[in-house]
Formats: C-alpha cells, sequence, structure tokens
C-alpha cells in the first residue's frame, strides 16, 4: 500500500510530463505567434471605440499632420495603424502610455492632450485594446513589434 502512495503521484507526474511535452510545441506556438481570440480582439475594438477613436480615429488612421505640433505646442494623436509609430514600442511601453498617459511615461515636462485611461479601463481591457490594435497590422509590422515586446522583456529579466 505504501508503494501505491508513492507511485501514483509519481506516474501522475510522468503522465502530465508527457501531456506537457506533446502539447508544448502547440502552447509555445500560441504564445510567439500573437494569436489572441476573437472575443479579445472584439472587446478591444469596441473599448477603442468608446475611449480611443475621437482622437484616434474610427480606422486608426490618426489626426491631420500628426506629425507636426498644434498652435498648443502638443502633438497630434497619431494614427495607430502601419502607418503610425505604435508598432515601434514594446508591449510595456504602449500599456504605460495608455494606463497613465504618455506624459507620465515621456517624463521631463512633457505634455500631451492624451490623459491615462487607467481610471476608465484597467490592465487587461487595455491590453484588450492594443491587440485590436495589432491585428490590424501587416504581419512586418506585428513581427517588428513581437521582437521588440520580447527585447523588453528579456532587458527586464
Amino acid at each position: 500500500m505504501r508503494r501505491t502512495l508513492v507511485l501514483l503521484p509519481m506516474l501522475g507526474f510522468v503522465a502530465a510530463g508527457f501531456g506537457l511535452a506533446w502539447a508544448w510545441p502547440w502552447i509555445a506556438a500560441k504564445m510567439t505567434s500573437g494569436d489572441v481570440p476573437a472575443a479579445t480582439i472584439a472587446l478591444g475594438k469596441t473599448l477603442y471605440g468608446k475611449h480611443c477613436a475621437a482622437c484616434h480615429g474610427r480606422n486608426l488612421e490618426g489626426q491631420r499632420d500628426w506629425k507636426s505640433p498644434l498652435p498648443s505646442g502638443r502633438m497630434p494623436a497619431p494614427p495607430h495603424d502601419a502607418s503610425g509609430h505604435t508598432w515601434h514600442h514594446a508591449d510595456g511601453v504602449l500599456l504605460r502610455i495608455t494606463r497613465d498617459g504618455p506624459a507620465a511615461v515621456v517624463g521631463g515636462g512633457y505634455r500631451s492632450d492624451m490623459p491615462g485611461f487607467g481610471h476608465v479601463m484597467d490592465d487587461d481591457e487595455i491590453r484588450a485594446v492594443l491587440s485590436f490594435i495589432k491585428s490590424t497590422w501587416p504581419d512586418q509590422e506585428r513581427q517588428y513589434q513581437a521582437e521588440m515586446s520580447h527585447r523588453e522583456q528579456e532587458e527586464a529579466q
């Protein structure tokens, strides 16, 4: 009986190990390919429409002449499609900009018309918005942004 009590958990661990070894390529592919559930992207699209589209455009096109300062000295809202620079930034940077506002992230007295949205969306909702935005990019931009995010994660470790 004592051997059974020891062997059963060990067999369970071995079986779990084989299951993980079998499933790992699929899990790794899902993690690195950027596959996001359709429901998350749909939520992100809804939240983008509610909180972001008024400035960044319904079609992620940004404000006109977005590279030139407004009369206030602040920058217009940039596009979030492939023509903009959003895809140049790692996930952590994009999350912080959206949650805390660009001024809090850039520092140095930077002023922006964009508020932080951390008081109206939690981090998961912000990630859903970012997932929606990323889902519209061509493969090349998505791959570049994924590499930037991977580098950011490596540097954090």
